[in-house]
């Protein structure tokens, strides 16, 4: 979506989109496990939502005529763009929680998207970040943790899953760049498709390899399967992260981070709605300290550590 309101607007607005794309990506967690409870591959539905987002787009931009036309210097970003996400940050994060065996541990370490983000923001496209922003980040941080605490085991091996979800922080981090940097140029729904389109691609061979293991047609053509794949594919992919695109372009790679980052907070709150889970004192104190830290961490001061 293309922000083209008067600038006394746009960061409202852009607040507004940041949170929809948000709760749409927590209620993703929620329709992903019910494809897992179905015993549905990875690769099966990572590559089936993103293909029907990418082609969906397509057909949404063929029909509007948006230009599609990409420019020869900007096709190494769209292929980088693509690899960091959907493909080393869906593979990456997805192992990295089964290696750990901890959504909890899987979930602090994905929390530290903002700390990458900021310097990424700071070194690429000299964002200004004060030091509120920085105690914002890092107080809605301590949230997170709140949130995400719970007992529970662990796997036997943790740290090749930290190291995995360490990839998917740096991926996600990459992705962030690169669409700050082609936000110029492309409508937002053109960079998303060729996002998703691309990501097929590198996908197709995951896909055909285990996704396919087991195939029932049975099941697979069920309304159990289906629905959510379209949930997942139209809401959490082509609508969010077209979303995300704009939220990247005017709040820069850095502050629109720490809104990534709340999506553990946001799919425990939706959880909680749904009655699928029961959040304690600590974990509702935890949901009000991360919105403390997001508030601060959007404040723009005069005095900024880069100038």
């Amino acid at each position: 979506m293309d922000i083209q309101s008067k600038p006394v607007f746009k960061k409202s607005y852009i607040y507004i989109v940041s949170a929809f794309a948000i709760a749409l990506w927590g209620m993703s967690y929620i329709w992903t496990d019910t494809l897992i409870a179905h015993d549905i591959p990875v690769f099966y539905f990572i590559f089936v939502r993103i293909f029907i987002a990418g082609f969906m787009l397509f057909l949404f931009n063929a029909a509007s005529g948006k230009s599609m036309a990409i420019q020869k210097k900007d096709w190494p970003k769209f292929l980088a763009l693509a690899l960091c996400e959907p493909f080393i940050y869906f593979i990456f994060e997805t192992y990295g929680l089964k290696f750990t065996g901890s959504p909890t541990i899987s979930a602090m370490v994905i929390a530290t998207i903002p700390i990458f983000s900021v310097g990424a923001g700071i070194v690429f496209f000299k964002e200004k970040i004060n030091l509120i922003n920085i105690a914002g980040i890092l107080l809605s941080l301590v949230g997170i943790i709140m949130v995400a605490m719970a007992k529970g085991e662990v796997g036997e091996h943790l740290v090749i899953g930290i190291l995995f979800l360490l990839v998917a922080v740096i991926a996600e981090v990459g992705h962030a760049s690169l669409t700050k940097s082609l936000s110029g140029n492309y409508a937002a729904q053109v960079i998303v498709m060729y996002q998703f389109l691309i990501g097929s691609i590198y996908l197709l061979p995951l896909f055909l390899w285990n996704g396919l293991d087991g195939f029932n047609r049975e099941l697979y053509f069920s309304a159990e399967v289906v629905y959510p794949i379209i949930c997942l594919a139209v809401l959490c992919s082509s609508m969010a992260f077209s979303l995300w695109v704009s939220t990247i372009k005017v709040l820069g790679v850095a502050k629109s981070s720490i809104f990534s980052a709340l999506i553990p907070v946001v799919a425990a709150m939706i959880a909680w709605a749904l009655g699928h889970e029961i959040l304690n004192l600590r974990q509702w104190g935890g949901i009000a300290i991360s919105t403390l830290g997001v508030i601060l961490s959007q404040y723009s001061g005069r005095k900024n550590l880069h100038k």
